[in-house]
C-alpha cells in the first residue's frame, strides 16, 4: 500500500509585536545615525547657549542661565548680522522666485537648440560654491573683467568697489546666490509647466488671451503651488548663506556682509566662544523653524494656496 505524500508544515505566524516592530527595525540604524549627527548636538547646543563655554573648551561649561540671551540683545554685531540676513531674504527670494519662472517658460518652448539653454541655465547649480566664490571674486575685482567693461564703455573711470565698499558688499554677494540657484529653481518650474495641458492654452488663445497675457491668465494661477515652493526653499537658503560670505568678503567691510551663520562661525571657531554661539545658533534655529513649517504645510496641502 503507497504511503501518502508528505504535506509540508506551514510556517508558524509570526507575534503580533514583531510584525509590529519590524519597520521600527529597519528604520533604527537611520535614526541612531541621526540621534548621533544631528539630535544629540542640536540639544548640546541647546544646553550650551545657557551655559558659559569659551577660550578653554578643555573646562565643562559652566550654567549661567540667560546670561547669553542678555548680552545678544545688547550685542549691535548681532542685531547688524540679523539685519544682512533680512535684506539678503528680502532681495534674493523674490529675484529667484520670478527670474527662474520666465527662464522656464522661454525653455518650454519646442525649439531648435533648447536643450543646450536649459544646460547653460543648469551649469551654475553643479558647479562648486568654492569655485563659483572665487571665479566672483576675481571678476569683482579692482582690475576685474566687471570693472573693465564698464571703463571700455566709459561707464566709470576708476572702477566699481564691488567687494570693498560697505554699500555694494552685501548686494554683490546676493548676485552670486541668485546667479548660482537660478538653475536648480527653473527645474522645479519646468516640471510644473510641462504638467499643464496644452488645452488650456488653445481655450485661452481663443478667448483672446494670447503672448505674455496667457502666462498671467493661466501659468500663474496653476503655478501658485511652485511659486510658494519656490519661495520657502529659497529663504530658507537664504537664511543660511555662508560660501559665498566666507570666500568673497569674510563679512566685511566692517561687518557690511555678515550673516548670521558666518557670525556664528565666527564666534565659535576664531573667538572660541562656544555657549555665545550657540545661543546666537539657537535664533537661527527658530527663524528656520518658521520657515520650514511654512514649507512642510505647503508640500502636504498644496492646493490649499492654489
Amino acid at each position: 500500500m503507497a504511503s501518502s505524500p508528505s504535506v509540508p508544515a506551514r510556517p508558524r505566524p509570526s507575534p503580533d509585536w514583531l510584525r509590529h516592530a519590524t519597520p521600527y527595525l529597519f528604520l533604527a540604524p537611520a535614526v541612531l545615525v541621526l540621534a548621533l549627527t544631528i539630535f544629540y548636538p542640536a540639544l548640546n547646543a541647546f544646553y550650551l547657549s545657557f551655559t558659559r563655554y569659551e577660550y578653554d573648551i578643555t573646562q565643562p561649561p559652566e550654567w549661567v542661565g540667560l546670561e547669553n540671551f542678555q548680552r545678544l540683545w545688547v550685542d549691535p554685531i548681532f542685531w547688524q548680522t540679523l539685519r544682512n540676513t533680512l535684506v539678503y531674504l528680502v532681495g534674493v527670494v523674490p529675484v529667484l522666485v520670478i527670474l527662474p519662472l520666465g527662464l522656464a517658460i522661454l525653455v518650454n518652448r519646442a525649439l531648435p537648440g533648447v536643450r543646450w539653454f536649459r544646460v547653460a541655465y543648469y551649469t551654475p547649480v553643479v558647479i562648486s560654491m568654492v569655485v563659483a566664490g572665487i571665479a566672483w571674486r576675481w571678476l569683482y575685482a579692482e582690475t576685474g573683467l566687471l570693472n573693465q567693461l564698464l571703463q571700455w564703455l566709459h561707464l566709470s573711470s576708476e572702477g566699481v568697489p564691488w567687494l570693498t565698499s560697505p554699500t555694494l558688499s552685501l548686494f554683490s554677494v546676493m548676485v552670486v546666490t541668485v546667479w548660482k540657484g537660478l538653475g536648480y529653481y527653473m527645474v522645479i518650474y519646468l516640471a510644473g509647466l510641462q504638467s499643464i495641458p496644452a488645452d488650456l492654452y488653445e481655450a485661452a488663445a481663443i478667448d483672446g488671451s494670447v503672448g505674455w497675457r496667457k502666462h498671467w491668465d493661466i501659468t500663474v494661477p496653476l503655478m501658485k503651488p511652485y511659486l510658494f515652493l519656490v519661495a520657502v526653499i529659497s529663504a530658507i537658503s537664504a537664511t543660511k548663506v555662508f560660501e559665498e560670505v566666507f570666500i568673497m568678503t569674510q563679512g566685511g567691510p566692517r561687518n557690511s556682509s555678515k550673516t548670521i551663520v558666518y557670525y556664528v562661525y565666527e564666534r565659535a571657531f576664531q573667538d572660541l566662544e562656544m555657549s555665545y554661539a550657540c545661543t546666537i545658533g539657537l535664533v537661527m534655529f527658530l527663524l528656520i523653524l518658521g520657515l520650514s513649517m511654512l514649507r512642510l504645510a505647503i508640500s502636504k496641502d498644496p492646493a490649499a494656496i492654489a
